[in-house]
């Protein structure tokens, strides 16, 4: 089996806060990884491989996989190791919906508190997405990962006078699950769909002051990815375990 594609941090260095500094950024590399599916669901984390991949010790290596399985991004196996987490059509479908209540209650409370600097970072946020290609699946890597965070920055611009902190530590915990099918969902071969005037609709009806609309307008948007990838599963017969990446065209 070959190894996780990752990428190389730094060799560490003597003392606490040196280990602390490269558990963090060994941890963000391989929450990218996972996030982007180039760590593939269900693959496992050879701990002694990513020590050398990254050129740091084997304990650093665990430290930051403790985080990722506290992050939802990796499980545990008793006496086997870690995993990616799989991702499955009842995850999937669960998440779409958890995500949608909870995305369309910010968005529901930042309409209705939102300031001008809000409306102001919203149009940014939206202008940027707009003019910016959106990715073909045999783009690279450096396409998807650059259009992925002008995404990232337009949902949170949408919801980003909601005012209530716990209500979005779980959304972008919700948003940072959903961007794993997301970024599975380009391998799909024949889904057809026009994102960005999604996007556009969503953003006039919140301009417009639409909450039922918008609202609406957001929630169908967030479960069409699932309803597509739950579509192109059982039309390729895969089982509710949504593996391996393999089978779904493209390739990571």
């Amino acid at each position: 089996m070959s190894p996780p594609r990752t990428t190389p941090v730094a060799i560490a260095l003597p003392g606490v806060e040196e280990a602390r500094t490269l558990t963090t950024a060994v941890h963000g590399r391989l929450r990218d990884d996972l996030i982007a599916c180039r760590i593939r669901p269900g693959e496992k984390l050879l701990i002694g491989l990513l020590a050398q991949r990254f050129k740091v010790s084997a304990a650093i290596i665990r430290e930051a996989l403790s985080r990722l399985l506290a992050d939802g991004l990796v499980v545990a196996e008793d006496q086997r190791g870690f995993r990616a987490s799989p991702l499955t059509l009842p995850d999937l479908r669960d998440l779409a919906e958890t995500r949608a209540e909870i995305e369309c209650l910010a968005l529901r409370r930042s309409m209705a508190r939102g300031d001008a600097a809000w409306r102001d970072e919203l149009q940014a946020s939206w202008t940027a997405l707009r003019t910016s290609r959106h990715p073909l699946p045999a783009d690279g890597a450096e396409a998807h990962d650059s259009w992925s965070a002008l995404h990232a920055r337009f949902h949170a611009a949408l919801v980003g006078a909601c005012g209530l902190d716990w209500l979005m530590r779980f959304r972008t915990t919700l948003y940072e699950q959903s961007e794993r099918y997301r970024r599975m969902s380009r391998l799909v071969r024949g889904l057809s769909r026009d994102v960005q005037a999604e996007h556009g609709q969503i953003v006039k009806a919140v301009q417009d002051g639409l909450v039922e609309d918008a609202v609406a307008l957001l929630a169908a948007h967030l479960r069409r990815t699932a309803e597509d990838i739950e579509a192109a599963a059982r039309n390729q017969g895969l089982g509710d375990a949504i593996a391996p990446l393999s089978r779904w065209g493209q390739g990571a």
